[in-house]
């Protein structure tokens, strides 16, 4: 068989051998439905927040790494982008703790070198701190352990005015089924396992990334915390806003009509061939192709 004979029956089929793509599979039996609760919840928390109840997401951001480049960055000029240098200086790392305001936008934050189960219990104190007119909190966070240790199980129920037995939190879903209580003002609500992305702070945490991590050239520590402090300052007193949640429980390939983008169009027709129909080749005939004409002086 051909090579060109293997090209076609590959093309007619839309198969792609050479190309490969990453996915992660949720094994989470009730993903749908922990999905759908969150999701309710962002829509829902403007009307909430006016209620006296504060939608929250929570996170952390680890392994900051404190990069200073061997020699400095030269600058765009016509023609030619920035060019950094490729060797760097590590001053070690820092850890982001963070909390997403989702009716407002805005960002409560702590900033050290850990990010220990004390750790997430200060952050926690520091978000209640900074809103404490709140008649309730949801709190929307993923499975790490820290999130649901002893130490948050302790905080929460000096919150409530509740004593708390630790022989019953011996275990991790012990933990979450308590921090979940809907009859607590401060009700955590865990996301799917690998479903972290639908924790919004993960959003922030990419706008934070692009544009001061990507790019930053710091000379020690402290300098980089110094600019991280006046960033987020900045970011919550000019740029902080809601984000507009698109996703609703559904798989978001619904909610995108096959006739939108021509690779759609090729998947959702794969096994009926590639070849666009007849009218739209009418309406849009392909661009003919011209070779180029060698000039006559070069062949002699």
């Amino acid at each position: 068989m051909s090579r060109a004979t293997i090209w076609r029956i590959l093309e007619a089929a839309d198969l792609k051998p050479h190309k490969s793509a990453y996915w992660l599979n949720s094994h989470d039996p009730d993903f749908d439905q922990k999905a759908s609760q969150i999701c309710r919840l962002y829509v829902n928390a403007p009307r909430l927040y006016q209620q006296g109840r504060l939608v929250i997401c929570s996170d952390e951001k680890t392994g900051m790494q404190i990069l200073q480049r061997k020699y400095p960055t030269r600058l765009a000029v016509p023609g030619k982008p920035e060019r950094r240098e490729f060797e760097y200086i590590r001053h070690g790392t820092r850890v982001l703790l963070g909390s997403f305001c989702v009716p407002t936008g805005k960002v409560v934050w702590d900033l050290g070198p850990t990010r220990t189960a004390e750790d997430w219990a200060a952050h926690l104190r520091h978000v209640v701190r900074q809103y404490p007119q709140q008649r309730g909190y949801d709190w929307v966070v993923d499975n790490l352990n820290t999130h649901f240790s002893l130490a948050v199980c302790r905080e929460v129920a000096c919150w409530e005015g509740l004593s708390l037995d630790e022989r019953a939190m011996a275990t991790g879903a012990q933990r979450r089924a308590w921090l979940s209580d809907p009859s607590h003002r401060h009700v955590f609500h865990f996301t799917p396992i690998h479903g972290s992305w639908l924790n919004q702070v993960e959003l922030f945490f990419s706008v934070l990334s692009r544009r001061l991590l990507k790019r930053g050239d710091f000379a020690s520590a402290a300098e980089f915390e110094g600019r991280m402090r006046q960033w987020l300052d900045r970011y919550n007193q000019e740029q902080a806003h809601p984000y507009r949640w698109t996703y609703t429980g559904e798989p978001l390939v619904r909610a995108t009509p096959f006739s939108q983008t021509d690779r759609q169009r090729r998947h959702g027709r794969a096994w009926f061939g590639t070849r666009r129909p007849l009218f739209e080749r009418l309406i849009h005939p392909p661009r003919q192709y011209h070779r180029r004409q060698q000039p006559l002086a070069a062949n002699l």
